[in-house]
């Protein structure tokens, strides 16, 4: 994650519903600031500052500040004698500062992250704890929360983070209207995609919306390919670090189909000079030059306060990505964030770690907390949030992101999450290669082998 652009990690900091200024806050390059309430940044050290005081830095910045501080300061006034200190800091800001911290045995007790391949060389460093036989103790905790959450959190088989906050599947989007207007039904496998492909192209409109010139939209879409087609297990061996990995049959059998729906025109044409950071591939989609478009589910935050009355009047559809014929993955299976993540340092005193856990069983996602994510747009990974979204605007999709999340056997984290940042940058590099043809699957196959586990 920490090879993400500022543009990226804006819209991944964008929960739906939230106005988009508000989520460009997020991003920033100044240092750490204290939040407002009870704690105090100059608190948070390398171990907490002694004195029965945990620390605990996040992100700085609406959506996820306030409720993150709130939690805090409910758990800090139940809890007197073992306070948690917090330092908020901004997002770009944030990642070279947790890093450095990390490396010099100077971290916070508690460490926010995204899982994934970061959470990974914390693991081999031997800089986090291993909170396995504790969620074992602590069985009540982890029931309540989302199984898929738990992925990006797994090293090894092991559990060293505390799945939190909120959850942004990918979605398939469609225009309803435009639908309507070509006289056609959402697809139902990717066969139907296939199909109206072509029925779209010949009325002339662009079948899918995509933002090629910022790669990690096209990665969505290989990302489901290669679990309807050959399972979870594709991935996840790559991620293990096994040698040829890419080579898999199911790989090449997606990497080509991505490139035959591409000569296909499945995408709107000039599709690898479109940005995400403009929102140019959302208004393709609300403005009806194309029918469809795959992307995260804080899309409809976006098209909510851009596109007009596509929201408000129905006219958005949306639906997990369906299966491939013949695939062995299975289509209740999804992609994208599956939470946010928070792990103990290994380098924290007994009586710090102590407060950490008590903190990650009592304060962690307590009725309030989820309350306020849910004000936010966002979808706890609790299980029974959903009780949450009575009377909300967006009950009906917060709920479909809800189900999704819940069901799934499967919630693979983003690609570029799950990997480290040098594979991660070699990936999309390697993606924006294989959208413009300039190299084929046995090659990106290739390419991509060279990096494992680097």
């Amino acid at each position: 994650m920490e090879s993400r652009t500022p543009s990226r990690r804006t819209f991944l900091s964008l929960s739906m519903g939230l106005p988009l200024g508000a989520a460009l806050a997020a991003c920033g390059t100044s240092g750490p600031a204290p939040s407002g309430g009870g704690a105090s940044g100059g608190a948070a050290g390398g171990n907490g500052g002694g004195g029965g005081k945990a620390s605990y830095w996040f992100l700085q910045g609406p959506p996820g500040e306030a409720p993150r501080t709130a939690a805090v300061e409910r758990f800090n006034k139940a809890n007197p004698n073992g306070q948690i200190a917090i330092t908020t800091i901004q997002n770009d800001a944030y990642k070279t500062k947790i890093k450095t911290a990390i490396g010099a045995n100077q971290a916070p007790t508690i460490i926010w992250g995204w899982g994934g391949g970061g959470l990974r060389s914390y693991v081999q460093a031997g800089q986090v704890e291993d909170l396995t036989s504790w969620f074992g103790e602590n069985a009540a905790v982890k029931d309540r929360l989302f199984p898929g959450a738990f992925g990006a959190a797994t090293i090894d088989g092991k559990i060293y983070a505390m799945p939190c906050e909120t959850v942004q599947p990918i979605v398939l989007f469609y225009n309803k209207r435009v639908f309507e207007k070509v006289g056609v039904q959402p697809p139902q496998s990717y066969g139907d995609i296939l199909d109206l492909v072509k029925k779209f192209n010949a009325a002339g409109i662009a079948p899918f919306s995509l933002a090629g010139q910022s790669r990690w939209t096209n990665m969505m879409w290989l990302e489901f390919l290669f679990d309807r087609i050959g399972g979870p297990e594709v991935f996840q061996a790559v991620f293990d670090g096994e040698k040829d990995a890419w080579n898999n049959p199911a790989s090449i059998e997606a990497l080509t189909k991505m490139q035959e729906l591409i000569k296909a025109n499945g995408f709107i044409r000039g599709f690898s000079s479109v940005t995400a950071d403009s929102n140019a591939d959302q208004a393709l989609l609300y403005t009806g030059k194309a029918a469809m478009m795959l992307h995260g589910s804080w899309s409809y935050g976006i098209q909510q306060e851009q596109g007009g009355d596509i929201v408000s009047s129905g006219g958005l559809g949306w639906m997990n990505f369906p299966g491939v014929d013949g695939g062995k993955g299975d289509p209740s299976n999804t992609v994208g964030n599956p939470g946010q993540y928070l792990s103990i340092s290994s380098k924290a005193t007994p009586e710090e770690k102590e407060i950490a856990k008590k903190f990650f069983a009592t304060g962690v996602l307590d009725d309030a907390e989820q309350k306020q994510w849910v004000e936010t747009g966002g979808v706890p990974i609790v299980k029974g949030s959903d009780k949450l979204f009575a009377g909300s605007k967006d009950a009906e999709f917060l709920n479909f992101v809800y189900g999704v999340a819940s069901n799934a056997k499967v919630f693979a984290q983003s690609w570029d999450q799950a990997l480290s940042p040098t594979a991660a940058e070699v990936l999309l590099d390697n993606i924006a290669k294989l959208f413009q043809l300039s190299i084929s699957p046995q090659q990106f196959a290739t390419n991509m082998n060279a990096v494992i586990g680097k």
